[in-house]
């Protein structure tokens, strides 16, 4: 590992192969954990090359405990956080919304690492009890339109990196990967990133798929729409900006959509969309991301998708969505 560690600190890169082996060997202790602070934080300096994330990307899905969601055709909505916008949890949300509009949805998810509010964080607050069992979760992608696959269940062998992401506290490339190593393998994705760069890695990376996808980045550096300014959206056929005038609505301030501070405010603004209580902006941009899968998995225009999203959260589909799978995973 020195010897790599030695290279990469001489600027040079990783071919895939090389990259997918460090993996395996973080997987079998074969680092420690000073090893592998320094493995992450050299990525935090510099870029990472497609080929590194591909051969990263490889072994976490090698790795990882599948299951089969395919008789259901899901989509997933997952962003690779790290935007450090603090926003409350709008993927995780449009998740629901989509689930309410009759859309299957297979949400991949995991602890903040540089938030104490991720996915995860604010489910299990909300008491969703995590389980990798198959059956269970096929019956709540059956009965409640949506299960959620919470990452460490899945992704055993990353049980070493954990403890040193969360001591550095800051985005590595385990963001990056994320979004790309959801375990049932779903083959229509929404994937937030946090810059244009990894956007367009994760496009030549996606149109070596068989994936219906949308890569999404606000250009003002949210790893979703924001509608503060127009989003960058990638798929296999084109590229494009979505603004907020193609929902019939107009910019908003950053603040409108700034997350809670702790872990109760956020579950409260959760509930709070949910239920119909929220802001009217706080509504809007969760529907605004819903609407993205909804489109994609429904195949109709985004203005008719994002009144389908209006529509899961007024009739409280969404809501009971989420009550269903609360109670089926309990």
């Amino acid at each position: 590992m020195k010897k790599i560690l030695n290279r990469l600190t001489q600027y040079e890169t990783l071919t895939e192969k090389e990259s997918r082996n460090i993996i395996i060997e973080i997987s079998e202790g074969k680092l420690n954990t000073s090893e592998i602070s320094s493995f992450l934080t050299i990525y935090m300096i510099r870029n990472i090359t497609i080929e590194e994330l591909n051969g990263f990307r490889k072994a976490l899905i090698e790795l990882s405990v599948k299951i089969d969601l395919d008789e259901f055709d899901p989509i997933d909505l997952c962003g690779t956080g790290g935007d450090e916008k603090d926003t409350f949890n709008i993927s995780t949300l449009a998740s629901f919304v989509t689930a309410g509009s009759g859309v299957k949805v297979a949400k991949h998810g995991n602890y903040g690492v540089s938030s104490s509010c991720g996915s995860s964080n604010v489910l299990e607050h909300l008491g969703l009890k995590f389980n990798s069992d198959a059956d269970k979760i096929k019956t709540a992608v059956d009965k409640a339109n949506i299960c959620f696959l919470h990452a460490p269940l899945f992704h055993p062998a990353m049980k070493n990196v954990a403890p040193v992401r969360k001591e550095l506290g800051l985005k590595t490339f385990f963001n990056m990967l994320g979004p790309m190593v959801n375990p049932s393998m779903p083959k229509k994705q929404i994937v937030g990133v946090y810059n244009l760069e990894l956007a367009r890695i994760y496009n030549y990376l996606y149109q070596t798929t068989d994936i219906n996808y949308n890569i999404i980045h606000s250009i003002d550096g949210y790893d979703e729409i924001s509608l503060t300014k127009g989003t960058k959206v990638y798929s296999r056929e084109s590229e494009f900006i979505l603004e907020s005038k193609d929902f019939n609505l107009q910019d908003i301030e950053s603040s409108k959509i700034s997350g809670g501070k702790d872990i109760e405010s956020s579950s409260k603004i959760f509930m709070d969309v949910l239920n119909g209580n929220a802001s009217t902006e706080q509504e809007n941009v969760v529907c605004a991301n819903a609407s993205l899968a909804i489109a994609i998995s429904k195949n109709i225009p985004i203005i008719e998708a994002f009144m389908n999203a209006k529509e899961s959260i007024r009739t409280k589909n969404a809501l009971n969505c989420f009550n269903n799978l609360i109670n089926i995973m309990k």
